[in-house]
Parts: structure tokens; C-alpha cells; sequence
């Protein structure tokens, strides 16, 4: 792995004694440039930061250290859990995402987010399945890092996971049961079901991200929970 670039933020603090890092997070910058992105990083009155940025071309931007806690997850939750920021490592990918012309991530970006991420991996028990975007634990806020996100890849190299192929079952399941093995899977309960089903397509389905309830979804879903559930 190329050695990171160390660019320094002043946003972080102290973690909690005794929250182990069990969360990888990765995000999306969001902005039109990646110097803009590092520039806001940095800022002190922004109050956010990552532990990482991976340029579009590959280079590896270290700005807050591994044993601090860095500021990007926001108000978030997962498996019922709302400290996320205390329990995770934080990577954020320069795309200029949905509001300035979202695209697909780069090969390079890619290779050095798996070479960064199983490095960060053998420093932390982070399990595959924790292996998360922003838009799972924060969905009404979050899109990132979207649907063009190559989720499939990072599970071939133990980063996150991905449904077992199942077949879509012949009649629509009711609203009750996707909220409930959403609810297994780690997704935190909202008041609006199509927030959690869209954050659930944007990751797992991405060709069809709609918020709404349909075969090919449940199935998705079904063959999530198997593998879940076989990893124990």
C-alpha cells in the first residue's frame, strides 16, 4: 500500500475508554473538488473530520489518527447503537455525489480503499458485516456512498457483505415483515419505511433504488440475512 499523506486535522478528540472500534465507515465528500473537501476537513468551525480521504487517483490522505475519534458519522445509528463515531474509522471518498454530479469511483480509488481498509482491519475487530456507508446508519440524511458504489467488490475482499442469491418469493411479504428483518440486519427503526428501504436498496439493490416494498427487494433481503446469519 502507497504510504498516506499525512495532512492533519485539528477535529478530534479523545475516545471513549473501553468502545473498541468495531465499525468501518466510508463516506463520500460531496464536493466539487477534493481540495475543497481536505480544505473543510480541516476547518475548525466546520467540526468534521475523517480518519482518511482517498483521492480519485489513488492517494491516501491521513488526517485524524486511528486511536482518536474523528468526527463524520453525525447523528447515526446501527444495531441500536447511536455512538457510532466513537466506535469506527471513518473514510471519506472524493466524489462530488449526488448534488454536484455523482459518478462512478475510479479503479484507483478503489484499490487503495481495499488495501487501506484491510489494513485498518488487521489494527481493529472490525467484522465484514460492519463494514458500512453513511447512508445505513444515518438513511434520512445520508446517500452516501450511493448506488454507484461498488459494494460486490469490497465483500469479494472480506470488506462488508453481500446477499446469497434467492429467489423472489411469489406473493409480497406486508410492510411489517421488511421492517423487521431491517431491524436485524442493523438498521435503526424510523418513522418513514421508505427512508430505511431506500438506504437498504442503495447499498444491497442498487439498481432499483425506489423506497418501496417489492419481490426483488424481499429476496434481497432474505438472502442478506443468510449470509448474516451464517456468519453468527
Amino acid at each position: 500500500m502507497a504510504q498516506p499523506v499525512d495532512h492533519p486535522s485539528p477535529n478530534h478528540e479523545p475516545r471513549p475508554d473501553g468502545v473498541a472500534v468495531d465499525i468501518l465507515l466510508l463516506h463520500y465528500t460531496g464536493m466539487l473538488t477534493g481540495t475543497a473537501a481536505l480544505d473543510r476537513l480541516c476547518q475548525p468551525e466546520a467540526k468534521v473530520s475523517a480518519h482518511y480521504l482517498i483521492e480519485e487517483d489513488g492517494q491516501i490522505v491521513r488526517l485524524v489518527p486511528e486511536d482518536r475519534r474523528a468526527w463524520h458519522a453525525g447523528v447515526a445509528c446501527w444495531a441500536g447503537q447511536t455512538n457510532i463515531n466513537d466506535r469506527s474509522i471513518g473514510i471519506e471518498l472524493v466524489n462530488p455525489g449526488h448534488e454536484f454530479g455523482y459518478r462512478a469511483f475510479p479503479e484507483a480509488q478503489m484499490a487503495a480503499l481495499i488495501e487501506l481498509s484491510q489494513a485498518i482491519r488487521t489494527r481493529h475487530p472490525i467484522p465484514s458485516h460492519r463494514v458500512l456507508g453513511h447512508s445505513d446508519v444515518a438513511p434520512a440524511r445520508k446517500q452516501d456512498p450511493g448506488e454507484l458504489f461498488d459494494w460486490p467488490r469490497l465483500a469479494d475482499y472480506g470488506l462488508g457483505v453481500w446477499p446469497q442469491e434467492v429467489v423472489e418469493p411469489s406473493r409480497l411479504p406486508d410492510l411489517e415483515w421488511f421492517l423487521a428483518c431491517l431491524e436485524r440486519v442493523g438498521y435503526c427503526p424510523s418513522a418513514d419505511p421508505a427512508i430505511l428501504l431506500t438506504a437498504f436498496q442503495r447499498h444491497f439493490r442498487p439498481e432499483a433504488v425506489t423506497g418501496a416494498p417489492d419481490t426483488a427487494t424481499a429476496a434481497r433481503l432474505t438472502g442478506l440475512l443468510q449470509v448474516l446469519d451464517h456468519a453468527g
